[in-house]
């Protein structure tokens, strides 16, 4: 019963805009004259005002090292030094302490992401995954998870300015 009411009110609909034609608007004599004559020259508009500069990101003034010590699942901690240079590449140094063999050195590229609040390490390695830091401060850097977010513990994840770019 619904469907036979639905299908009849669609024909009803249908029927009903085709019998709506479409009028058509004669312009008035003075209409079309007003349209042969030309239209009058826009006003000038004033000069555009110069935009102050956006606040972006500067790498080359990031640039430069850092370094701390931070949490290790089975040693006491990871002595790490970082590298960021201003052509967009970085070197990393891992010490775990406690641990034989315990040093490890990488490198590849860094971008800043999201207006320069975090820091996204892109390993030259195939089987390393990338690293995310939030910048603190042009002083201070934290580690955050593989998802980028802060790592909810009471331990330090932050790494230090240790120098300025050379």
């Amino acid at each position: 019963m619904n469907q036979k009411l639905l299908a009849l009110a669609c024909l009803a609909a249908l029927a009903l805009s085709a019998c709506n034609k479409p009028t058509e608007v004669t312009p008035a004599p003075a209409e079309t004259a007003k349209a042969a004559e030309p239209a009058p020259a826009p006003a000038a508009e004033p000069a555009p005002v110069a935009e102050a500069p956006k606040p972006g990101f500067d790498a080359a003034a990031f640039a430069g090292g850092f370094s701390g010590t931070l949490p290790c699942a089975d040693c006491s901690g990871i002595d790490t030094k970082i590298e960021f240079k201003a052509d967009g590449s970085y070197t990393i140094e891992e010490t775990y302490q406690g641990k034989k063999d315990g040093n490890a050195k990488g490198d590849g590229s860094w971008t800043a992401e999201e207006d320069g609040k975090r820091l996204r390490l892109d390993p030259n390695s195939k089987s390393a995954a990338d690293r995310l830091f939030e910048v603190v401060s042009h002083e201070e850097i934290r580690q955050l998870d593989q998802d980028g977010k802060a790592i909810d513990s009471q331990l330090n994840y932050n790494l230090k300015r240790a120098s300025a770019a050379q």
